[in-house]
């Protein structure tokens, strides 16, 4: 059974910084993403990581801020958001999956999600 906990999020100022880690069990290989989601908006895709490579992905308007990256010892993954945005502020949810090159931002690939963090950056 693949589990997943997020934690790490919290308020902020615009220009600061947050890390959020996922701490994933039972899950043998693939890529973890990260994605966010607001109460009206649709699930975007964030970053991502190939667990067995280390390769990153990310979606263009994270892109330069945001760092993906993973410790295997901890079976921890991490996204480091710096500069953040008011237009930031979501619920990022941490996420496990096999997903196909083409679909490796994108949630509906995703089986396997933690429950979610709250990040507010104000202006």
């Amino acid at each position: 059974q693949v589990q997943l906990v997020e934690s790490g999020g919290g308020s902020v100022q615009a220009g600061g910084s947050l890390r959020l880690s996922c701490v994933h069990s039972g899950f043998s290989g693939g890529f973890v993403a990260w994605f966010r989601q607001g109460t009206k908006n649709r699930r975007e895709g964030v970053a991502a990581i190939y667990t067995a490579g280390g390769n990153t992905y990310y979606a263009a308007s994270v892109k330069g801020r945001f760092t993906i990256s993973q410790d295997n010892a901890k079976n921890t993954v991490y996204l480091q958001m710096n500069s953040l945005k008011p237009e930031d502020t979501d619920t990022y949810y941490c996420a496990a999956d096999g997903p196909t090159v083409a679909g490796i931002l994108q949630p509906i690939e995703y089986t396997h999600w933690g429950q979610g963090v709250q990040v507010n950056v104000s202006s």
